[in-house]
């Protein structure tokens, strides 16, 4: 089995829970913005004690960090940082399941921005597979109890959060791919754990200083609900590093895809955690985006 697979999966895994607790805090204590923040204070930190670790142990040095680098690092750490808001905005919208799913189109817009801006190709299977996906985003996007005809729906209020989210995680994908592959010709773990680092402190300062120029309430919110914020970090740097190695090692719209995984996660915590209901329609659609998946997969 590839090495980017189980990294994959791993990433998936943490990034549900991180959802998971984003989404408690976002319905209890603080503002999607806030919830975001949340994430980038407690897990800044862990990432810079990483790399410190990881200079002390290996004897390696820093690589040079090129304008280039650079570029793609903030390109990165700002849609993701736009991207996460959406993804919590929309959890308050439609229920956790279905908000994960809307966030997983990004698949579809990854392998597009990965072709335009990296020259990553994807198969003719593959595009087929991603094709049968964007059917799924039909079954989705109508809210339950909503009439009018389907593509009425893809311009509610849930359907611009899902796939507005989906456009910025694509770009942060593949800028993360391209930011790593700047830094030359080191172990790929080393080249995303600079990654992380750099671009982790990068969104943690700019946050912080737009919170505190507009909304300084909020982040003392994000200090008062650090028991559970600190969680929300250390599965965040754990999914991050994950996404940032597996990026590193094959085309981001393959990881991507397999990293879809998350749905059926994201279903047993709806049903497990939160008690929400699913109904079939939302169902259909998830299994389809599901078959979708698999057979991206099984082109690769």
């Amino acid at each position: 089995m590839s090495l980017w697979i189980p990294v994959t999966i791993a990433a998936a895994s943490f990034q549900t829970v991180r959802f998971m607790l984003q989404k408690s805090l976002s319905s209890v204590k603080l503002s999607a913005a806030g919830a975001t923040f949340a994430r980038f204070a407690y897990s800044m930190p862990l990432a810079l004690l990483g790399l410190f670790i990881a200079l002390g142990a290996t004897g390696y040095e820093l690589p040079a960090l090129s304008a280039k680098f650079w570029i793609f690092a903030v390109i990165g750490g700002t849609t993701q940082i736009l991207a996460t808001i959406c993804v919590v905005a929309l959890f308050k919208q439609r229920n956790f399941a279905v908000g994960i799913t809307f966030k997983k189109t990004e698949v579809i817009q990854t392998a597009i921005v990965g072709f335009l801006v990296l020259g990553d190709q994807v198969s003719t299977g593959a595009l087929g597979a991603i094709l049968l996906g964007l059917l799924a985003v039909l079954l989705l996007s109508k809210t339950p109890g909503g009439s009018g005809a389907w593509w009425q729906h893809l311009t509610n209020k849930a359907s611009r959060l899902g796939l507005g989210s989906g456009v910025l995680f694509a770009f942060s994908s593949v800028s993360y791919r391209g930011a790593s592959l700047q830094l030359g010709d080191i172990d790929a773990w080393f080249r995303a754990l600079v990654t992380l680092a750099v671009v982790v402190t990068l969104q943690f300062l700019s946050m912080w200083l737009w919170l505190l120029w507009r909304d300084r309430a909020e982040l003392r919110a994000v200090w008062e609900t650090r028991r559970t914020g600190v969680f929300v970090g250390l599965t965040s740097l754990c999914g991050s590093f994950c996404w940032f190695f597996a990026f590193t090692l094959q085309n981001a719209a393959y990881v991507k895809a397999l990293g879809q995984i998350e749905l059926i996660l994201s279903l047993f915590a709806s049903l497990l955690f939160f008690r929400e209901t699913i109904t079939r329609r939302e169902i259909a659609g998830m299994t389809l985006l599901g078959l979708s998946i698999l057979a991206l997969v099984l082109t690769i």
